[in-house]
C-alpha cells in the first residue's frame, strides 16, 4: 500500500505522529518551542537524558506520549545549517522513513519551519526531496510472500503532510520527482522478478501494459520478424533456451510532432541488455550464485523504467528505448564455442565463449536503433562484465563514452541523483583487440585483464560515426546486497534517476 504525500500550509488535524527538524547544536525551531512549551519542557529534556542525539544528519530520536495530539514527536537531525543539498535531503527522508516504520506511524505531519538548504537548494526543494527520500525507502517486493492475516499485519503508513508556506512550489517539484520515482519502482520490480515469471515473452507483455497507457508506442519483434531482419548475434544468444526471444522498442514523442522515424529531430536512444536468465550458455557458470542471474536483464529494466519515468512526467524529448530480450540457456539447440554468427550489421563474430553473450544482443539492438531512426545520442545499459566489478565494486557503474561533452552531461546528472558514475578508458587498442583471425569479431578478448574495457570495445565496433555513444555497464550496481538510505536490498533501479535528468536538463526544450 502507498502512503499519500501533500504539502500544506496548516498540520493535518488527525495526523498521529509529528516531525521535527533540528540542526546540529542549534535551538529548537519555532514549532518545537511551540511543541515544548506545551507540554512541559518535554523537548529540552529528552535532548537533556539523550546526549547521543546531537542533531547530526540523519539522526532521528522518538518522543513517546509527549503531547495528547500526537502519539509520537521524532526529532529529526538536519546537520550543520546551509549544508543541506538535495542528496542529502534525499538521505534524511530515507531514515525518517525508517523512524516513521519503527514507530507505527500512521498519518505524519512533518513541521518545516527553519529549515533550510545549501546555496542554490530552495526550501520547495529540500522538501520536496525530504519527502521523495521517504518514498524510495518505502519500497517492497513483497509479491511472493503469504499475506498474513489482518490482524496480525503491521501498522501501516498512511499519509505524510509537509507543513510549509512554499507548500505550492514543494507539491510542483515533488510531483515531477514521484513520477521519476515510478519508474525507479518499476525498474526494481522488473529485476526483482523471478526467471519463471519474467522471460522474454512475458517481459514484452509487462512492458506493453506497463507503458502504452502512458502514450509511449510499442512494438514488439517475435523471433520471425527477427530472422528476417537479421538479427543473427541476439537469436544465437536465445536459440538454446525452449523460451522465444523478444525485441521491444518505445517511442516515446515527447514534442507532439507525428511519430518518431528517422527525420525526427535529435532523438535519443536508449539500449538495453534484456538477458532474463544467463546460466552461461554451453560455457556453463558455477552453481553457486547463479540465481543472482536473474538480474542480468538490469539494463533493460533501467531502459524501460525510464521511459516510464519520462513519460509520467510529459517530457517534451523525443526518445526512443530498444531492449533485446532473450534466456541463454544450454540444450542441443544452444550456440557454441567455436560458432561464427553473422550478425544485423552484416559483421561476422566467432563466439569463444558463450557466457559473454550481453554484447551480442546490443550488437543487433544498437545497428537496428541506428539504421531506423538515426539518433543523435545513443546510451547503452548493461549487466554486462564482471570485470567492472573488479574495478569498482558497488558503488560505481563504469562509463564509456565517445565524446566528452557527453561524459560531462552524464557525470552532472549522476552528480546531481546521488547515483555514481566513473568514467571509463575508451581506446583502439581495446577495438583491436576484438578482431578475429577467423571473422571480423571475436566475442571475448585474448587477454584476462581490462574485461569490461575489451566488452566496450567490442560494442563501438556497432556504433556508426559521427553518432554520440556511452556504454553504461551496471553490473555492479543493478544490485545491492544490502540496504541504502534510500534502497532496499535488491534491484536498486539504476540509473533511471540519472538518465531522466539527463533528459531533461539536454534533451528538452
Amino acid at each position: 500500500m502507498t502512503f499519500s504525500i501533500s504539502f500544506s500550509k496548516t498540520p493535518k488535524a488527525k495526523a498521529d505522529t509529528i516531525v521535527i527538524g533540528i540542526y546540529e547544536d542549534s535551538a529548537l525551531s519555532n514549532a518545537a518551542k511551540t511543541l515544548n512549551k506545551k507540554n512541559k519542557n518535554c523537548i529540552d529534556n529528552c535532548l537533556k537524558s539523550h546526549a547521543n542525539f546531537k542533531g547530526k544528519q540523519g539522526q532521528t530520536l522518538s518522543i513517546a506520549h509527549c503531547q495528547h495530539n500526537y502519539s509520537h514527536i521524532i526529532l529529526l537531525g538536519l546537520g550543520k545549517k546551509d549544508s543541506l543539498d538535495t542528496i542529502k535531503c534525499e538521505s534524511l527522508g530515507g531514515k525518517l522513513y525508517g523512524a516513521l516504520k519503527s514507530a507505527g506511524a500512521q498519518n505524519v505531519n512533518i513541521m518545516t519551519d527553519g529549515i533550510k538548504g545549501k546555496k542554490g537548494v530552495s526550501v520547495s526543494d529540500a522538501l520536496a526531496h525530504i519527502a521523495f527520500g521517504t518514498r524510495l525507502k518505502s519500497y517492497t517486493f513483497d509479491k511472493y510472500k503469504e499475506k498474513k492475516a489482518k490482524k496480525d499485519q503491521p501498522v501501516v503508513l498512511k499519509s505524510i503532510t509537509v507543513v510549509t508556506t512554499d507548500n505550492t512550489p514543494a507539491k510542483k517539484a515533488f510531483t515531477t520527482l514521484d513520477a521519476v520515482g515510478q519508474g525507479v519502482f518499476l525498474a526494481r520490480d522488473l529485476v526483482n522478478e523471478p526467471p519463471n515469471t519474467l522471460h522474454p515473452e512475458s517481459y514484452a507483455k509487462l512492458i506493453q501494459k506497463e507503458l502504452k497507457p502512458l502514450g509511449v508506442e510499442v512494438e514488439v519483434l517475435n523471433e520471425t520478424q527477427m530472422k528476417k531482419l537479421g538479427f543473427g548475434a541476439l537469436l544465437s544468444v536465445g536459440q538454446g533456451s525452449i523460451r522465444e526471444s523478444r525485441t521491444v522498442i518505445m517511442r516515446w514523442n515527447g514534442t507532439g510532432k507525428g511519430k518518431i522515424s528517422k527525420s525526427s529531430k535529435n532523438p535519443i536512444a536508449f539500449v538495453g541488455k534484456g538477458v532474463t536468465f544467463d546460466t552461461g550458455g554451453i560455457s556453463l557458470k558455477p552453481g553457486a550464485g547463479m540465481d543472482m542471474m536473474k538480474m542480468d536483464m538490469g539494463g533493460s529494466a533501467a531502459v524501460v523504467g525510464v521511459m516510464k519515468a519520462l513519460a509520467k512526467r510529459k517530457a517534451k524529448a523525443n526518445v526512443i528505448g530498444i531492449v533485446g530480450l532473450v534466456e541463454n540457456m544450454p540444450s542441443d539447440r544452444a550456440y557454441r564455442p567455436g560458432d561464427i554468427i553473422e550478425s544485423h550489421s552484416g559483421k561476422t563474430i566467432e563466439i569463444l565463449n558463450t557466457d559473454a553473450e550481453g554484447r551480442l544482443v546490443l550488437a543487433d539492438c544498437l545497428t537496428y536503433i541506428q539504421e531506423t531512426y538515426k539518433p543523435e545520442t545513443i546510451i547503452d545499459l548493461a549487466t554486462l562484465t564482471g570485470a567492472i566489478m573488479v574495478a569498482l565494486g558497488n558503488e560505481y557503474c563504469g562509463a564509456f563514452a565517445n565524446d566528452t561533452k557527453l561524459w560531462d552531461q552524464l557525470e552532472s546528472a549522476s552528480l546531481k541523483t546521488g547515483e555514481k558514475f566513473w568514467r571509463m578508458p575508451l581506446d583502439q587498442s581495446y577495438r583491436d583487440e576484438m578482431v578475429s583471425d577467423v571473422a571480423d569479431l571475436k566475442n571475448m578478448g585474448g587477454s584476462r585483464y581490462g574485461g569490461a574495457c575489451s566488452a566496450a570495445g567490442f560494442l563501438e565496433h556497432f556504433v556508426d560515426k559521427p553518432t554520440k555513444w556511452a556504454h553504461i555497464d551496471i553490473a555492479g550496481t543493478a544490485w545491492w546486497n544490502s540496504d541504502s538510505d534510500t534502497t532496499t536490498k535488491g534491484g536498486t533501479g539504476f540509473p533511471v534517476r540519472t538518465l531522466n535528468d539527463f533528459v531533461a536538463k539536454n534533451y528538452e526544450k
